[in-house]
């Protein structure tokens, strides 16, 4: 069993920057393939990031890549998702989740556990 909380939505204006965090709490942490996804209102929730277990390999959503950074302490149970030059159609609901897939998957039901979310909100 896994618990995910995440912390670090807010507001912040265009090209602006935030770091999300998600601590987890279990022993096998470090064992999931942990994925960030986001849902806007009226929308699907859709991926965002993932990362393996060792955090060496990462995969992204073409619309944010060389924008974000999905990362992973595994000494501290957290994983991370450092977001620049943010844009309007970021905003969302961000949620983690954890899979014990081997595999990086950008698919949400895969992934078994889910934090509660974090809200952001980008203005123009």
């Amino acid at each position: 069993q896994v618990q995910l909380v995440e912390s670090g939505g807010g507001l912040v204006q265009a090209g602006g920057s935030l770091i999300l965090s998600c601590a987890a709490s279990g022993r096998r942490f470090s064992s999931y393939v942990m994925g960030w996804f986001r849902q806007a209102p009226g929308k699907e929730r859709e991926f965002v990031a993932a990362t393996s277990w060792s955090g060496d390999s990462t995969y992204y959503e073409d619309s944010v890549i060389g924008r974000f950074t999905i990362s992973r302490d595994n000494a501290k149970n957290t994983v991370y998702l450092q977001m620049n030059s943010l844009k309007p159609e970021d905003t969302a609901v961000y949620y983690c989740a954890a899979t014990p897939t081997t595999h990086l998957t950008t698919l949400y039901y895969e992934y078994d556990y889910w934090g509660q979310g974090t809200q952001v909100t980008v203005s123009s």
